[in-house]
């Protein structure tokens, strides 16, 4: 997410402009601080003006004026396709003025789209707006009542999918029409009674604009997006996503140093923030170029950045370790990427990429979807997810505090008010909710925006964005991520954060990927660690190896207790690791058909988990 919007202070900016001579030399990012001060002033201040005007200039607006005024420049590459501006813009007025006809819309209706990643996701999505009606981005994953429940948050009461997504279609439909869902394929023709396809009255429809009588009411919180957090549990929750934010967010690539000359690659799904908002949302602001391709392939990226002379990638943490996992070739340095966009980069991940893929100016961010304020790592430092900007932090503040793992809930003190972490400690980040930095929370769902609210955090009656995430900010004022609530877990009276005993088991040669949680040991408190792992290719297991690496690298009470190896680690569509069936199943040899192993301190490695070990571990014969 980008940060904050900030008002004009000319005369703040001044005064400290005149500190800085005298302090720069003991502050030695204090420059630095203040120029993303400064561009975020001018980015929160050119986002407001544009909203202001009558009628408002939305990011609609500015996709078309560079429609306008450069229609021949590129906008899309997909494979072979290139889709200039004008074309895009053409070819959304012809679906708008379809999706009119055909769906019967009218300003402020919702409309999900199962859709996966292609042009026809950005023209859709162009031509919703254009009619004033929200798009909710439907996770192409999502299946049977969580589809329908997608839907029903959002009051959605039309589906715009393809042939391709035919099977999730299918399996909801029945129960799709029975809640007065109408169901189309943006196709030639539709292989599934009951949905009728769209593609022939688009394709007849005039490419002259739609009247701008249909964003008459549209200002700038009005809902211009519906995205779905992506979560690892429970149904999905449909996050507003205004037209300030919309604006906001997509302004990021300019705080990052994003030109219109960039050619921008991403290969993030379409359905979530990072991709959407920021990859495709991010070239609309800037008049760039997306290459968007269906699916990240690691075989295929390099080649693919090179094809396209490719300047900016987007990435997720993972998508690097994916890369840096590929086999070596010659021409790992010949590429034109110049900078990488993106979040959840480990800081082993972060040494390799640069060791092996060259000089490439990393700009990691950290955000929520729903959040109302985040971090740029605009410093370039390895690891962190950004800085604890003093500047900025007066107009979004935002606190470290005290958690408690165990009981799920912050500590606070006597007064009943929350502690501050010191500078080095883990802590939850909350954000206040002010009028820079707004909550809008999950549409249809109270009680879960509800849930996401702190109150009486520094004093009585104030109210915080709980983000769920343990961080910690180092004296340097560098912001790192330790662990998402709920994956950290405490044993023996100690917090395991599993992001770092993840990336401690990522060194060891044979193991291709890790997953770590906790799971429940009857007789004993807290919950004991556990890893699922895949083996790299040809490399067999080494219960010896791993045992005497954990005892080295790891606490006794981090080192995971039980292993469990996978041929493949399920993840979310932005490779997010799924951790909660892991959880439920546990370490039951009967209940687990994968290979289970337990850490023997006795044989000093880890060893088959036996139906006897388990028995023993139950009846608490077996000291852990």
């Amino acid at each position: 997410m980008a940060l904050p919007a900030v008002p004009a202070l000319a005369g703040l900016a001044a005064l400290v402009l005149l500190l800085w001579g005298a302090a720069a030399r003991f502050a030695p990012f204090l420059w630095l601080d203040l120029v993303a001060f400064a561009t975020a002033t001018v980015s929160g201040l050119r986002c407001r003006r544009r909203l202001r005007r009558h009628p408002p200039v939305t990011l609609l607006d500015v996709f078309q004026a560079h429609a306008r005024r450069r229609p021949r420049r590129a906008l899309l590459r997909f494979g072979a396709e290139l889709h200039t501006y004008g074309e895009v813009e053409e070819r959304s007025n012809r679906a708008a003025r379809a999706f009119q006809r055909r769906l019967a819309l009218r300003p402020g209706c919702a409309v999900a789209v199962l859709l996966p990643n292609s042009p026809v996701y950005v023209w859709c999505w162009l031509a919703l707006a254009k009619l004033g009606c929200p798009m909710a981005c439907i996770n192409t994953g999502v299946r049977g009542p969580a589809l329908r429940h997608a839907l029903a948050a959002a009051g959605a009461t039309r589906l715009l999918s393809t042939p391709e997504l035919r099977a999730a279609v299918e399996e909801a439909l029945p129960d799709l029409h029975r809640d007065g869902v109408r169901v189309f394929y943006l196709s030639s023709a539709s292989p599934t009674p009951g949905v009728e396809p769209l593609l022939p009255d688009i394709e007849a429809a005039s490419p002259e604009p739609v009247s701008p009588q249909h964003r008459a009411g549209v200002t700038s919180s009005s809902t211009a997006l519906y995205i779905y957090t992506s979560g690892t549990t429970g149904l999905p929750k449909a996050a507003v996503i205004t037209e300030m934010k919309l604006m906001m967010v997509t302004n990021l690539v300019r705080l990052c140093g994003l030109r219109p000359d960039d050619v921008i690659y991403t290969t993030l799904p379409l359905y979530h923030s990072a991709g959407l908002l920021i990859g495709v949302g991010g070239c609309f602001e800037l008049g760039a170029t997306c290459v968007l391709r269906a699916k990240f392939s690691a075989s295929q990226f390099w080649d693919d950045c090179r094809r396209y002379n490719v300047t900016v990638i987007q990435y997720v943490g993972e998508l690097m370790r994916y890369l840096c996992n590929t086999p070596k070739r010659p021409d790992d340095r010949e590429h034109g990427v110049r900078l990488a966009l993106g979040n959840g980069l480990r800081a082993d991940v972060w040494k390799e990429f640069l060791r092996r893929f060259g000089p490439v100016a990393i700009w990691e961010f950290y955000g929520a979807t729903e959040g109302n304020a985040g971090f740029v790592n605009y410093a370039g430092k390895i690891g962190a997810v950004g800085r604890a900007n003093v500047f900025l932090r007066s107009f979004a503040p935002y606190e470290l505090i005290e958690y408690n793992v165990e009981e799920n809930e912050p500590i606070r003190d006597e007064r009943g008010l929350c502690i501050p972490v010191r500078p080095g400690e883990t802590g939850l980040l909350v954000i206040k909710i002010t009028k820079n930095t707004p909550f809008h929370g999950y549409v249809g769902d109270a009680q879960k925006t509800e849930k996401k609210i702190l109150r009486d955090v520094l004093v009585k009656g104030d109210s915080y964005f709980n983000s769920g995430d343990l961080l910690m900010i180092d004296r340097e004022g560098f912001v790192y991520f330790q662990d998402r609530v709920g994956d950290t877990f405490r044993w023996k009276g100690e917090n395991v954060a599993t992001t770092e005993v993840e990336a401690t088991l990522a060194m060891v040669n044979f193991i291709q990927e890790v997953n770590v949680y906790g799971v429940s040991v009857p007789g004993c408190e807290g919950r004991c660690g556990m890893a699922a792992v895949r083996l790299r290719a040809g490399q067999p297991f080494d219960g010896q190896q791993l045992y005497a690496f954990t005892a080295a690298a790891l606490p006794g009470y981090a080192a995971p207790r039980f292993l469990r190896i996978q041929d493949t680690l399920e993840v979310t569509g932005t490779f997010k690791q799924r951790k909660t069936q892991l959880v439920r199943d546990g370490f039951d040899p009967d209940a687990v058909t994968d290979p289970l192993f337990f850490r023997d301190d006795k044989a000093k490695s880890y060893v088959p988990l036996t139906r006897d070990t388990f028995a023993a571990i139950l009846d608490m014969k077996l000291n852990l």
